[in-house]
């Protein structure tokens, strides 16, 4: 498994190099259409090599994937969180149980002690 495992991950990394020597150019990137950067007399450019482009575009997309999924799931976390406290809860009631009941037998503490293991 963790030779298909490497094998898959080398095949992705030479198909990022390849995809990075075949797109060298350079591209520019701009904020906003030219004519409002004229009308308000600035313009937010940058220049840089399409494969970087691309690469941040697929980042930022998983970066926006990952966390519409985290907030997706919110409500299922709070729901286990919820359920871990009750869980809890009722795992101390019983423990409480036990030894009123172990009490209620009249039993040496060590024997109770020794049952419990």
């Amino acid at each position: 498994m963790k030779t298909i495992r490497y094998t898959f991950w080398a095949i992705v990394g030479l198909c990022l190099i390849l995809v990075g020597l075949a797109n060298r150019e350079f591209v520019t990137l701009r904020a906003m259409p030219q004519a409002m950067a004229d009308l308000l007399g600035i313009s937010p450019d940058i220049s840089l090599p399409l494969f970087v482009v691309i690469f941040i575009g697929v980042g930022v997309g998983l970066l926006i994937g990952f966390l519409w999924e985290w907030v997706r799931e919110h409500r299922m976390r709070v729901d286990a969180r919820g359920k871990t406290r009750e869980v809890e809860s009722l795992r101390r009631e019983v423990q409480q149980l036990k030894g009123v009941a172990a009490e209620a037998k009249g039993e040496d503490d060590v024997l109770a002690l020794l049952e419990k293991t």
